[in-house]
């Protein structure tokens, strides 16, 4: 419904307004006294996941308003980058904050950093496309056509399939990982945040480096050298050297950006304005969902099954994509080109 939504209106008050209720509900975390008041965190967890669907595809339609499309790549990896250096920093501040002054401490905080979302979008002048360009059809229709675009468009379909199955495996390393730390380092499972800390490093430079990669290969390659190098960071997972695990780790962060931004940077670029609300929710739920699976089937099998065979296991499917879209022809579907003449501020009205 999130992507629908993002497609039928003005994405830029779509996103202020969803930005104002996300502060106003993390501002009802002020309420919590007691166990009797859980029911308000519950609550907000689930709105919290509700606005994440409508943030997502919003954005990915203003951007695609906001910028030509040889500067999408730039935008998607800059995003990147500042997401997975925010989750690096996050926990420690939250963390310091709430011993420090509390919850409600950290409420504030949150509801000031959607405040400034809303702030930096006011100062943001975009000449949006027109919500009413396409005409209505039934809501079976609008509400299947990010499926039905994703189908009928090659290059998107064989990422899609490629995606699908590397997600419908890559979610058994949240059970992979603990494994990994007490039996094969002999760690304490808090040695779990050193990894991820610098699995983060690592993402931070597959951040800074997709952009290159993807103007050197193009979108598919680049997906797929990302399905690859995840595979191979499987590697040091597999050893008991700390040194191989904190390769593999960096790598396996790498190797995230380089995911996202190819697949994401496609989406954009071979997709109508006025449907990237609803394909962006479309592909969300092609990695999410077969992810969710995957996860509870390795927190199922790591008890029964030698984490090292569900290593060679996952790598061994996430590589089977990997090698597809490196070896098979690029499909060349019609370019979507995003409209010039977007900031108003740096142009006149005129297309240039």
């Amino acid at each position: 419904m999130g992507g629908h939504l993002a497609d039928r209106v003005r994405r830029r008050p779509l996103l202020i307004t969803t930005f104002l209720v996300g502060a106003a509900m993390v501002l009802s975390l002020l309420a919590v006294s007691s166990v009797a008041d859980l029911w308000i965190i519950y609550a907000v967890a689930f709105g919290y996941g509700l606005i994440g669907t409508v943030i997502g595809a919003a954005q990915s339609g203003l951007l695609k308003d906001l910028l030509p499309d040889e500067d999408l790549a730039a935008a998607n990896a800059a995003l990147s980058t500042i997401d997975q250096g925010l989750r690096i920093l996050s926990p420690l501040v939250g963390a310091g904050i709430y011993a420090a002054y509390g919850g409600g401490a950290l409420s504030l905080l949150a509801a000031a950093t959607f405040l400034l979302a809303v702030v930096a979008l006011l100062t943001v002048r975009v000449q949006e496309s027109d919500p009413d360009e396409q005409p209505r059809e039934s809501f079976g229709r609008e509400f299947t056509a990010g499926f039905r675009h994703l189908r009928a468009n090659p290059l998107l379909w064989q990422l899609v399939i490629a995606v699908v199955i590397a997600f419908a495996v890559i979610g058994t390393y949240d059970s992979i990982v603990f494994a990994v730390v007490e039996e094969g380092l002999g760690r304490e499972p808090a040695f779990f945040g050193v990894l991820m800390s610098l699995q983060g490093g690592g993402s931070i430079l597959g951040g800074i480096t997709a952009v290159l990669l993807i103007k050197r290969v193009g979108e598919t390659r680049t997906v797929g050298a990302a399905l690859g190098l995840f595979a191979v960071s499987s590697i040091g997972f597999a050893s008991t050297s700390l040194a191989a695990v904190a390769v593999g780790a960096v790598l396996g962060g790498v190797a995230i950006p380089w995911l996202i931004v190819g697949f994401v940077t496609a989406r954009q670029r071979f997709t109508p304005a006025r449907l990237q609300g609803r394909v962006s929710a479309a592909t969300q739920l092609a990695m999410t969902g077969p992810q969710t699976v995957s996860i509870a089937a390795g927190a199922a099998l790591i008890g029964v099954v030698d984490y090292r065979l569900l290593i060679a296991a996952t790598a061994t499917v996430i590589a089977v994509p990997a090698v597809w879209l490196l070896l098979r022809p690029v499909p060349t579907p019609a370019l979507v080109p995003s409209q010039p003449g977007r900031d108003l501020r740096e142009m006149p009205l005129s297309v240039r």
